[in-house]
């Protein structure tokens, strides 16, 4: 049917989960609020599994779901996060734990507005065996600072992640929303692992070295972007991984340059031995990136979603109707292997892209089937279904890995009313407002986690399908509302909306 929606000129990096309500009000008339749940990969995972968060060290990996907007003791939106330890039978609401700035050892106090859990990136800071998970909350205000945001780092035990240690903005003074992102990553070559911070300059934060329980860290660099860092352009979103399979993480930055319109672009910066290097070299525009090897070559893929089609009074150049995904394919000198572009109208791939469909809307990388080779699933939120009063309803496509990269050979479609999944397509339900691909079972191939932020008004879902073996499948899927598992439905949560694992 005719869409009569605006795609996001400009989106957030990482989720301000909105009210279903609003978001859908913005897919309607104006801006998403709604945005790009976290992808980032585990430093020192491998290439094709790079989403292997073990916070408890049992062999089974775990996902983090924040729900930023969460009311917390009565104060509106200051956020909360559900760990979902992985098991032999892989997520359920029965082996979880909740955390928010008023637990034990964590620091911080929730107030309205903090929105703990804007994002989160895992990776083993202290060298303990156990993943931690930085979490940063960029809109908690600092004294004398309104807004000015923290990262904390929480650890990692035998029991789950448990208490945190707050990161010290190295330059407080000179941009405001620290933790808007935040991506973990072994950028030296150290057997280290760092991690990289954004804020509303043009600068990546990164504390290398490891980082302490009592706030010790290496050192704290400022790494300079090619991008823009006047409001309300500034980084929006990082990623790490091995591009040029150096032995160190590379870091794709996106956000804003002086020339670009209000679309967003991608700087690769590769790791150096003194960290990720001034030197930028452009790639593919988008918002959404995640990093994995699809084709078996040893190199680091990049895999980017653009989705501001001509329903955007800014298209982004390069976008197909209802968006697409860019393959750029990693080499021993960075990500100049080719290109590939998939979207709806790519043979094979099921559906047709149509204005506004928001294909792309999230990317996560992972091996489903064994083959070695890293898959991916592609969020499409403003998919409508077929019926009416499904508009916006949302659709999860899955692709397949080859020894010549990606195609739409073999492509899955998943949503609400794809037999098995639970619940049904209604509007605004915003199925594909994160995904996830990792390993619950530890059977050796990736499952596939979808938040549906939407769900029953903003309250949000969480959605699990498991690989077969050889695919995803519905047979024994999972759905996690947030009352079942803790979290408040007061105002609009947006359970599902962010992903760590």
């Amino acid at each position: 049917m005719p869409k009569h929606k605006r795609t996001p000129a400009v989106r957030p990096g990482r989720a301000r989960i909105a009210a279903a309500t609003a978001a859908a009000a913005a897919l309607t008339g104006g801006l998403v609020s709604l945005s790009a749940g976290t992808a980032s990969a585990t430093a020192g995972a491998s290439a094709t599994r790079p989403h292997e968060a073990d916070f408890n060290l049992d062999g089974y990996p775990d996902v983090a779901v924040s729900s930023p907007e969460a009311s917390v003791g009565g104060h509106a939106e200051a956020g909360q996060i559900t760990v979902f330890y992985g098991s032999a039978s892989g997520i359920s609401a029965a082996k979880r734990a909740t955390i928010t700035q008023s637990s034990t050892g964590v620091p911080g106090t929730p107030e309205s507005g903090d929105l703990f859990g804007y994002a989160t990136s895992p990776g083993d800071f202290n060298r303990d065996g156990f993943t931690d998970l930085a979490v940063g909350t960029p809109y908690e205000d600092m004294p004398g600072d309104t807004d000015g945001g923290t990262v904390t780092v929480l650890w990692g035990s035998s029991s789950g992640l448990k208490g945190g240690t707050t990161l010290d903005d190295p330059a407080p003074s000179s941009h405001d929303r620290f933790g808007f992102d935040v991506a973990a990553g072994d950028f030296d070559g150290d057997a280290k692992t760092d991690l990289a911070i954004a804020d509303t300059s043009k600068y990546v934060r990164v504390f290398k070295g490891g980082i302490t329980k009592d706030d010790s860290v290496g050192s704290a660099t400022a790494v300079t972007t090619p991008l823009r860092s006047t409001s309300p352009y500034h980084l929006r979103k990082l990623t790490a991984g091995d591009i040029n399979a150096d032995g160190k993480d590379d870091l794709v930055v996106s956000g804003n340059t002086a020339t670009d319109g209000d679309y967003l672009v991608n700087a690769y910066l590769p790791g150096t031995a003194s960290g990720p290097s001034n030197t930028a070299t452009m790639l593919p525009g988008g918002v959404i990136s995640d990093i994995g090897d699809l084709n078996g070559d040893g190199f680091g893929d990049v895999v980017t979603g653009l989705t501001a089609d001509s329903s955007n009074s800014e298209e982004q150049p390069g976008t197909s109707t209802g968006g697409d995904i860019h393959v750029t394919y990693g080499s021993a000198t960075g990500p100049d292997g080719g290109t590939t572009v998939i979207s709806q109208d790519t043979a094979g791939v099921p559906g047709t892209g149509e204005a506004a469909d928001l294909f792309g809307w999230e990317v996560s990388v992972g091996d489903i089937n064994g083959d070695g080779l890293s898959d991916i699933a592609v969020g499409a939120i403003g998919e409508d279904g077929t019926t009416a009063g499904t508009d916006n309803s949302g659709a999860v496509t899955v692709l397949y890995g080859t020894p010549s990269g990606v195609t739409g050979t073999g492509a899955q479609s998943f949503t609400q009313n794809t037999a098995g999944v639970p619940g049904s397509s209604e509007s605004s339900d915003l199925f594909g407002s994160d995904v996830l691909l990792s390993d619950f079972n530890a059977d050796g191939r990736s499952d596939l986690a979808v938040g549906v932020a939407g769900e029953n008004a903003g309250n949000g879902a969480l959605t699990v399908l498991k690989s077969s073996g050889g695919k995803i499948v519905t047979t024994g899927a999972v759905s996690l509302s947030p009352s079942a598992v803790g979290v408040s439905t007061s105002g609009t949560p947006g359970f599902g909306g962010v992903l760590g694992g």
